[in-house]
């Protein structure tokens, strides 16, 4: 079982991205899931160390860009360096969600969320959101799932 979890099995992947004052990051991550209906809210789980984190924190605010399965390079762009030491978004279209999240014009849909809570687990924090924005962008494209081979 560890094996199938550490391979990421059948995980999506997804560029969360986030605004605070003048500051834009994005980062790619897989551990995204729904954990609610009414409200509908979303969850992420991002490592303390990284500058996602921190800035979602200053913000309170974050969206879950969604990527098609033509996006490794674009998961790869987001996961291979840190927001702290390139702008990883300045050479890639992006408009912004209604509360200013950057939203990837190439993705096939996003989630914008509002954070209401955070967790510690282990050596990650869950951040919990309420869904106050979401748009499919793109029609007739399948989603991402993340393959160890693909990354790795």
């Amino acid at each position: 079982m560890q094996d199938v979890i550490a391979k990421g099995v059948m995980l999506g992947v997804y560029i969360v991205t986030v605004k605070s004052k003048d500051k834009v990051n994005g980062m790619t991550a897989t551990w995204v899931s729904q954990v609610s209906f009414n409200p509908t809210m979303m969850m992420v789980s991002l490592a303390p160390e990284r500058y996602t984190n921190e800035l979602v924190k200053e913000s309170g605010y974050f969206a879950l860009n969604v990527l098609s399965e033509e996006q490794t390079d674009v998961a790869k762009h987001f996961g291979l360096k840190s927001g702290r030491d390139a702008d990883k978004l300045a050479n890639v279209g992006y408009s912004a969600a209604p509360n200013g999240s950057p939203i990837l014009d190439s993705s096939l849909a996003y989630i914008e969320c509002k954070v209401s809570d955070i967790f510690k687990a282990g050596d990650h924090e869950l951040f919990v959101g309420n869904v106050v924005a979401a748009k499919m962008l793109k029609d007739n494209k399948t989603p991402l799932l993340f393959r160890w081979n693909d990354f790795f």
